[in-house]
C-alpha cells in the first residue's frame, strides 16, 4: 500500500507534516499544559442510543448542566473524545454523537453527503431538544458544528474547533494559498475514480494510514480496532470514503463551495465565543494559519496546545480538556 501512496502523494502529505517547524518563540504555550497523565484507551462511558430519520444514532451523555456538543469528523467516533470529556462533565452535560453511518450509529442506505450527515446531525439535536448549545468540533465535526450554529444561532452559545473542515481553511484553493499544496495532492488521490475506492474501501486507508499518520505517538492494538471496528467491510466505509469526496476542490462540489461561503460568514461576523485549539505542526491549522484565524473569525480565543498532527486528542487530551474546561468557565 505504502508505494501507491506515495506516488499518490499521501506519503508526502504525511512526511511534510511530521517535518514542519515548531511555532516560533512568539507562539504561545499551551494555557494549562499536560501534567503528563497516561492516555486510556479504555471508553468509560456507556453508549446511549435515539432513533433519527428512520435510523438509530449512537452517543455518549455524561454529566450535568449546560450541554456542550462534541462532534468527531472522519474517520473516528465518540471515541475520539473518551479522554476530553472527563475535564468538562465536573460543571457541564457533555454529549458526543456518532455521526450517523460512523461510530456505533446505523449506515442506511444514503450517500452520505454533507448535507446528508448535516441533516442527521441537526435531526438528533432536535430530538434530543438540546438547546443553548455549546458546540464542539474537530475535523469534518467542526465543519458541520459552525455550519449548525450558522442556520440556528440563536440555539448556540458558543463554539469551539480544532483541525475543523471550514472557512478559511477550506475551499481547497485556500488552503494552497496557505502553502498546504501536499493537502491538495493527497485528497485529489482520494478522489480519483479508479484509485479512491481501492484507498478507502478496499483498503480502508482512512483507518490504517490517515489516522496514524495524524497522530505522533502511536496508537494501540485496542486504539485502532476500536477505529477498525465501524468499517469491518468496504461496503461498510461509504461515509469514509465519501467524505474526502466532500471537500470543494477547484470548485466542485459547488454546493460545498457555498457552504464554506456559509459557514465563513459566520464565524467571521457572528457575536457568539469562539475558540480555536491548535498544535505544532498540526495540519489544516499550522501555527501559522491559528495567527490567520485569530484576526479572521470574530470574538475568538486561539490557543496552543502543543505538539500533534491532525488528530490532536490523542496526543493532547489532556491539555484540551483543561483549556476547554478553563474556556468554559470565562462562558458563565
Amino acid at each position: 500500500m505504502k508505494t501507491t501512496l506515495v506516488g499518490l502523494g499521501l506519503a508526502a502529505l504525511l512526511s511534510a507534516c511530521s517535518s514542519k517547524q515548531d511555532p516560533p518563540p512568539s507562539a504561545p504555550m499551551p494555557a494549562h499544559a499536560s501534567t503528563g497523565t497516561s492516555i486510556s484507551a479504555e471508553l468509560l462511558h456507556e453508549k446511549r442510543f435515539i432513533e433519527v430519520k428512520g435510523s438509530r444514532m449512537a452517543y455518549l451523555d455524561e454529566g450535568e448542566g449546560p450541554t456542550v456538543l462534541f462532534v468527531h469528523g472522519n474517520p473516528t467516533s465518540s471515541y475520539l473524545w473518551r479522554n476530553v470529556i472527563p475535564f468538562v462533565t465536573p460543571t457541564h452535560r457533555a454529549i458526543a454523537v456518532d455521526l450517523i453511518g460512523m461510530g456505533d450509529s446505523d449506515k442506511p442506505d444514503i450517500d452520505y453527503t454533507l448535507q446528508d450527515q448535516y441533516e442527521y446531525l441537526e435531526a438528533f439535536i432536535e430530538k434530543l431538544d438540546l438547546k443553548d448549545l455549546i458546540l464542539v468540533g474537530h475535523d469534518w465535526g467542526g465543519g458541520l458544528t459552525p455550519l449548525y450554529a450558522a442556520r440556528n444561532s440563536r440555539n448556540v452559545r458558543a463554539i469551539a474547533l480544532m483541525e475543523p473542515a471550514a472557512f478559511p481553511m477550506l475551499p481547497m484553493t485556500n488552503l494552497e494559498a496557505l502553502g498546504e499544496r501536499e493537502l491538495i495532492e493527497a485528497f485529489t488521490a482520494f478522489r480519483d475514480a479508479e484509485m479512491g475506492p481501492k484507498l478507502l474501501l478496499e483498503q480502508n486507508a482512512m483507518v490504517e494510514v490517515v489516522l496514524p499518520g495524524g497522530v505522533l505517538r502511536p496508537l494501540s492494538v485496542a486504539e485502532m480496532n476500536a477505529y477498525r471496528k465501524p468499517f469491518p467491510t468496504p461496503e461498510s466505509r461509504k461515509p469514509a470514503y465519501t467524505f474526502p469526496n466532500e471537500i470543494p476542490i477547484a470548485g466542485s462540489p459547488a454546493r460545498n463551495v457555498a457552504i464554506m461561503e456559509e459557514i465563513g460568514a459566520w464565524l467571521t461576523k457572528s457575536a457568539q465565543p469562539k475558540l480555536v485549539l491548535y498544535a505544532s505542526p498540526g495540519m489544516l491549522v499550522s501555527p501559522n494559519t491559528a495567527r490567520i484565524l485569530a484576526s479572521t473569525y470574530r470574538n475568538v480565543q486561539v490557543r496552543y496546545i502543543g505538539a500533534g498532527v491532525h488528530f490532536i486528542q490523542e496526543d493532547q487530551p489532556e491539555t484540551i480538556g483543561r483549556n476547554l474546561s478553563d474556556w468554559l468557565h470565562g462562558l458563565s
